[in-house]
């Protein structure tokens, strides 16, 4: 006898292709939901750092890493770097900065001691310097960060935010400013550089590579 062997109909068939898109749709939508909350988690660093400054600027009327009362405001380390720059209305020092008397690295443990950033307030703890979404490292300067930029950056301090990918940098040039990552209030550097002569403007073909997001304001 001659066994029959019954394949699947195209009405099966169809069935399980749209059970397949509907599962590849439900991922591609879930990472879509993913990234979009990763990128609004590096927006809001940006948008907290500066309120942490203008907080307390407002309550000591001194900034942040640049106050000359640090010990009897907040019982803060007074910074020694730049010398004879302290008090001056600037936050001078490198934003990546690990001189733990620079007055960039200060910055973290005035806020912190203030209560307005969480975090730890020792100097040189492993956890002291924050870190955002994508572990990079973040930091404020009132250093230029463009040595010769082509278009002006005109802003009194600077928040950068290092280990972010090209595709997230654009969506946070979308989220915060023209879209061009070459222009405006935000733009792009290599990862993790101090300095750099002018921004770099990402495409997609750059979006899995590494780059430092700056915001100026």
């Amino acid at each position: 006898m001659k066994s029959h062997q019954k394949g699947f109909t195209l009405v099966e068939i169809a069935i399980v292709l749209v059970i397949i898109g509907l599962l590849l749709g439900g991922v591609l939508k879930g990472q879509e939901l993913i990234n979009s909350a990763k990128v609004k988690n590096l927006a809001n660093d940006f948008r907290s750092i500066s309120s942490f400054m203008y907080a307390y600027q407002d309550r000591f009327r001194a900034l942040p890493g640049d106050d000359r009362a640090a010990v009897g405001h907040v019982n803060g380390t007074l910074a020694t770097t730049p010398a004879g720059q302290v008090g001056n209305a600037r936050i001078s020092g490198n934003w990546n900065s690990t001189t733990t008397t620079d007055e960039t690295y200060l910055f973290w443990q005035h806020v912190r001691l203030a209560g307005l950033a969480t975090g730890t307030p020792v100097i040189n703890d492993a956890e002291y310097i924050p870190r955002n979404a994508e572990g990079g490292a973040i930091g404020i300067t009132g250093d230029p960060i463009l040595t010769a930029p082509a278009t002006p950056w005109p802003a009194n301090f600077y928040i950068c935010s290092a280990g972010i990918q090209g595709r997230f940098a654009r969506q946070l040039d979308t989220t915060l400013d023209d879209g061009n990552t070459a222009t405006g209030t935000v733009r792009v550097i290599a990862n993790g550089a101090t300095t750099q002569a002018d921004a770099i403007a990402l495409t997609p073909a750059n979006d899995a590579v590494q780059y430092t997001v700056c915001s100026g304001f």
